[in-house]
């Protein structure tokens, strides 16, 4: 009887891992470009309401499902809405940098990908949170849902977009969340070689979920980075390694006169 084996996982290539003490700074610099170009972008609260409400029109005129439907799922449960607000809150960046930590260690070459496509990703969002400020649907009165963080808690944001210092809460388009929690499973389910690796999908569809659910996001935020996203992919190809070629063992020597072969293989002879 046979059994299916795994492919064997290949030690990682260190020649391929970036120095250490320029990726810290390079992936601290992403994370610090990130906190502070959203919180460049606050203000402008006439702009953000008025996009807010074009984008609910063309949701609906577009035949999406209210986000409406998504939040009542978790309002039948404080437990789940609490863990929602909770995933929403402390999953983001650790996830992110355990990702990054992970992939430099044993995936070097599939690292140096995955931060490039951060790197892109995030700096593209960053302009469009500049160039369209987007109030999120928690605080659109038509569409007529609850800020779950304000109410059930806990939340990341203050009481007033105002007086927020730590956050932009009107960069809700593009959903970085949702974006960076798909890079994470695109980048794990290329890099490793396990059966169940298409369960990291879970990971973004959750976020998906959490983001809706909680009025933190449009659909439209998801998808606008989705697609933002797809080009970033098709610009940025995984770096390839340089394949060395393996000679058969043991190895065969021509022969050097008399037209015949000669063969290393002690005790064999042609």
């Amino acid at each position: 009887m046979h059994t299916r084996r795994e492919p064997a996982e290949r030690e990682p290539d260190i020649s391929a891992r970036p120095p250490l003490v320029r990726e810290l700074l390079l992936v601290a610099g992403l994370f610090l470009v990130y906190k502070l170009g959203r919180m460049a972008a606050t203000g402008h609260v006439d702009e953000a309401f008025h996009n807010a409400g074009q984008v609910w029109g063309f949701e609906r005129a577009a035949g999406l499902p209210g986000e409406g439907a998504v939040q009542g799922l978790l309002l039948h449960s404080l437990t789940l809405i609490q863990a929602a607000n909770t995933y929403y809150a402390t999953v983001h960046f650790p996830a992110t940098l355990a990702f990054l930590i992970w992939l430099y260690w044993r995936k070097p070459r599939h690292y140096v990908w995955s931060r490039r496509i951060l790197t892109a990703l995030t700096g593209a969002a960053l302009a469009v949170h500049l160039l369209f400020p987007l109030a999120p649907p928690r605080m659109l009165h038509a569409a007529g849902l609850v800020d779950t963080g304000q109410v059930y808690g806990p939340t990341v944001y203050g009481d007033s977009p105002a007086t927020d210092p730590m956050a932009n809460q009107f960069a809700a388009m593009p959903s970085l969340h949702f974006g960076w929690a798909l890079v994470i499973a695109v980048g794990l389910i290329v890099a490793t070689r396990s059966r169940w690796r298409l369960l990291w999908l879970l990971h973004p569809l959750i976020t998906l979920f959490v983001i809706v659910g909680t009025a933190n996001h449009y659909w439209l935020d998801s998808i606008v980075v989705s697609a933002m996203l797809a080009v970033a992919y098709a610009a940025i190809r995984l770096p390839s390694t340089p394949i060395t070629p393996h000679l058969p063992w043991p190895a065969a020597i021509p022969a050097q006169g008399y037209g015949a072969p000669m063969y290393a293989e002690q005790g064999v002879r042609r």
